[in-house]
């Protein structure tokens, strides 16, 4: 039985290859089915002008971070420095919204409240973003007050781009905050 399956598998085989040859076969063969699997197994040539324009890949975007008002408690001049407590570190990246590229050298200022409610210098910080535009800055957990939850207010410069503020609202509990800041170019529309 086998050598029967053997001899049907070489007469099709022979019949395909006799297709795709451009004969007739034998008659019996399976040549018309051959050549419709064939045609419908075959693809279309490209036309010159699809292989020679390749597309421009579109620019990544960044999603904007949100902004917020600067508030009554904010106060230019902060020094440099990355710690006003301990307890809770907030890290991150600065991006520009076109292409996603990190923004060395940006300028990030932090303000929050004390322990017991009340802004004063010893809560503020500014640092600089790194080579690739990473930032991090420590201190204590921030108090809610007056109705609002725990939150650090930041304020980011960076050349040919719009200053950005907004706040970090860490949970309760929370000792590490994850938070990348994106900022549009001054060019970009609204």
């Amino acid at each position: 039985m086998s050598r029967i399956w053997g001899v049907l598998a070489i007469v099709g085989l022979l019949g395909f290859c006799e297709a795709v040859r451009g004969g007739s076969g034998s008659p019996g063969s399976p040549v018309p089915t051959s050549t419709a699997v064939l045609q419908e197994t075959s693809l279309p040539a490209p036309s010159p002008t699809a292989l020679s324009s390749t597309p421009t890949p579109e620019p990544e975007v960044c999603a904007p971070t949100p902004p917020d008002a600067l508030g009554p408690f904010y106060r230019p001049g902060a020094p440099v420095r990355s710690k006003v407590g301990e307890g809770f570190r907030l890290e991150g990246g600065v991006h520009s919204s076109r292409g996603c590229r990190p923004l060395p050298g940006a300028r990030i200022e932090f303000w929050l409240a004390g322990p017991y409610g009340r802004y004063a210098d010893a809560y503020r910080a500014m640092v600089f973003a790194d080579g690739q535009g990473a930032h991090a800055f420590e201190s204590h957990f921030p108090p809610s007050y007056g109705g609002r939850p725990p939150h650090i207010h930041i304020r980011v410069t960076a050349e040919g781009h719009r200053v950005l503020v907004t706040p970090y609202y860490p949970q309760p509990g929370q000792t590490r905050g994850q938070f990348d800041l994106v900022l549009v170019p001054e060019e970009s529309s609204p």
